[in-house]
């Protein structure tokens, strides 16, 4: 594929704690790399785990920013055929080369809706990787999909599909559903009466599924790790009227067949 996500990113007060929860609940791999070691050491910013596929990064939350499920990362074959499609396309998108420092993205860029996301070519100067990649794939529990709500899904599909080439796939719940080969960006409209009986929500990545060998297993881990260490465990997200109308949208997704979230609220869907 010419394009692969190969990160996601929260933005959170509490990284170790969610780096602490996501390697027990999932059992994905912690920086086992010698760069990824120095760029924890260093900065003490941000964890990164991975599932052998894709990272999933913790980066420390800064004033003015919210702790949320923040954006995700695009490599690319040839960043500047990207560059070319977007002058040709898409005029009014820009790129920013990022600070040396940030390890897992070259350049920051966003969609037509404003949404955020980095790109990085293999190589790239200011662009090192942490993660240890094997080339053995993803591991028995593994990040399968990401939903991002928009106002206007059409376009930003179109956009996906003539810039970075993701491809369509069959969708399970009225959805538009691109793949990169391994992940699939589920683009999802965003309708304020959807929200109707829960807190309002802006257009944004909604959650993040994963796909696991056992649901029953996931959940004696989910409760296992919330007897152990309750602050990180797993929360309910139903557990008011509020929680009930929010849970109803989130499994309106093809693919979930069990909902909680993490230990600061970001939505996760799981399934077989």
């Amino acid at each position: 594929m010419f394009a692969k996500i190969k990160h996601v990113a929260i933005v959170t007060d509490d990284c170790e704690r969610l780096g602490a929860f996501y390697r027990a609940v999932f059992q994905l791999r912690g920086e086992v790399s010698e760069e990824g070691k120095r760029f924890r050491k260093s900065t003490r910013r941000a964890v990164a785990v991975t599932d052998g596929n894709i990272g999933l990064n913790f980066n420390l939350r800064k004033p003015g920013r919210p702790a949320s499920l923040d954006h995700f990362g695009v490599e690319v074959e040839d960043v500047e055929r990207v560059f070319q499609r977007l002058r040709d396309r898409y005029p009014g998108i820009e790129t920013l080369s990022r600070p040396g420092g940030r390890a897992f993205a070259g350049l920051s860029t966003h969609d037509p809706a404003g949404n955020v996301f980095d790109l990085s070519q293999e190589g790239m100067a200011n662009r090192t990787s942490v993660y240890n990649e094997t080339g053995d794939g993803p591991q028995k529990r593994f990040i399968h999909h990401l939903n991002l709500r928009v106002v206007d899904p059409d376009a930003i599909a179109r956009f996906y599909q003539d810039v970075y080439e993701f491809e369509p796939v069959p969708s399970r719940d009225g959805n538009t559903h691109l793949t990169d080969g391994a992940v699939t960006l589920i683009i999802a409209p965003w309708k304020l009466g959807d929200f109707l009986g829960t807190g309002i929500e802006r257009p944004k990545l909604d959650h993040i599924g994963f796909k696991v060998e056992s649901l029953e297993a996931v959940q004696r881990d989910v409760d296992g790790l919330s007897r152990r260490e309750p602050s990180a465990g797993a929360r309910v997200i139903a557990d008011d009227a509020e929680g009930e109308a929010r849970l109803k949208l989130l499994a309106q997704c093809g693919y979930g067949a069990r909902h909680f979230a993490d230990p600061d609220g970001t939505l996760i869907d799981i399934a077989e």
